[in-house]
């Protein structure tokens, strides 16, 4: 029998309403306190109040866990070594900080469940947009205000680029990556491109409104609760060298069928040597496609997904 993680999940819960507060509290506040980190990136009060009440929580009520968050770094559990059973949770206490500072409501906390080295359960709450994502392994997606009140999300069944939708966050990773133009490619390729960016790129893509979310430079805290509710939206999570999971330092998340297309275009492998920056041309592709009238059919259609109860 499967194991279930309904309690992980419903304590995700608590410590996501817990984190709510304080961070909407903070929120438009005009005396808000910005430091900048050593990277150049900005880190709030509300980053470290809202990870300290999470540590907090998960301190009395998961006490051999590992904890790692963005803003105070790893702590073992009280058993020390590593934590309980292999279990450790990974929190960015605000993703899109910059969004928080600049009073853009597109901004989130992200907190996962990781047991033996897979990502098991995940949340991501954004309380300025009303909004609230989940899932565990094995039990599906949701998306609601609360465990009794969600419904199912499913990925699309776009199958062609030409009729995908594509996020990102900004285009001046993939410069420093070596793979700018090949991006630039992809997007051309797709048939449409905005910057949703950060966890609301991949929630979208689980939602089924976004076919294809992707970016150059990512930190663990950054994809873990994203990693699961893609897959368990029926998506597939790699980084751009195609390892499944939120372990490499990038992303590549799609809707499944898209995915082989999409890493043709911006697949990343380090160990292959340096990239190629003369690379301009499209894939090619043996199966060009006819010339089309002006109007196209799009297949947006997704899997029926079931109402919770």
């Amino acid at each position: 029998m499967a194991h279930s993680y309904s309690d992980d999940l419903r304590l995700a819960h608590v410590l996501a309403d817990n984190a709510d507060s304080l961070s909407m509290e903070r929120f438009l506040a005009i005396d808000l306190q910005v430091d900048t980190k050593p990277d150049m990136t900005y880190v709030t009060e509300s980053d470290q109040a809202v990870e300290t009440a999470i540590r907090r929580t998960l301190k009395s009520a998961r006490t051999r866990d590992v904890v790692l968050g963005e803003e105070q770094g790893e702590q073992d559990g009280a058993g020390g070594g590593g934590g309980g059973g292999g279990r450790r949770w990974i929190v960015d206490p605000i993703d899109g900080t910059s969004n928080f500072v600049r009073g853009v409501p597109v901004w989130a906390t992200l907190i996962a469940l990781e047991e033996d080295g897979e990502i098991v359960a995940g949340c991501v709450s954004a309380p300025a947009l009303g909004r609230r994502w989940w899932a565990s392994k094995g039990t599906g997606a949701h998306t609601g205000k609360s465990l009794l009140s969600s419904r199912e999300i499913k990925v699309s069944q776009v199958a062609d680029l030409g009729a995908a939708s594509l996020s990102y966050a900004s285009l001046g990773g993939w410069d420093a990556i070596g793979r700018g133009q090949a991006f630039a490619a992809l997007m051309r390729r797709c048939w449409r491109t905005r910057a949703y960016g950060d966890f609301w790129s991949y929630m979208l893509l689980a939602e089924g409104a976004v076919d294809i979310a992707a970016e150059p430079e990512l930190n663990l805290w950054d994809m873990a609760a994203l990693d699961v509710i893609v897959r368990e939206a029926g998506g597939t999570f790699t980084s751009l060298a195609g390892a499944p999971g939120p372990w490499g330092d990038n992303a590549l998340a799609t809707n499944s069928r898209l995915h082989d297309a999409a890493m043709a275009y911006v697949g990343h492998f380090p160990d292959d040597g340096p990239p190629d920056l003369s690379w301009t041309d499209e894939p090619e592709d043996d199966d060009a496609e006819p010339e089309r009238d002006n109007v196209r059919a799009f297949e947006f259609t997704r899997e029926p997904a079931d109402e919770a109860p």
